[in-house]
């Protein structure tokens, strides 16, 4: 039986927490509640941010490795609609 090295997994989360901390700081005071908390439809929001932004590297990802073209024209038309999804979310 082979151990794992604990320590590499916690850098990937402690990796993880540190981009959303970034992404909070990003975003500034724009929470509308004085004590900093998120409403429900904020956190929905920001979930479905997070799952459109990593669906977008893994795409960005896989298009960065095709070779088949037709590969790549499905790859990018993944993209186009992925980033349109986070303009219409930033819309609101």
């Amino acid at each position: 039986m082979g151990c794992y090295d604990a320590g590499e997994m916690a850098r990937g989360w402690e990796s993880k927490s540190v981009e959303t901390q970034q992404m909070e700081t990003a975003q500034g005071g724009k929470s509308n509640q004085s004590n900093g908390r998120l409403t429900p439809d904020q956190l929905e929001l920001r979930r479905k941010k997070e799952g459109l932004l990593l669906s977008r590297a893994r795409v960005l990802q896989d298009l960065k490795n095709a070779r088949n073209p037709r590969y790549q024209q499905m790859l990018q038309q993944a993209l186009a609609q992925l980033e349109s999804e986070l303009a219409a979310l930033e819309n609101q």
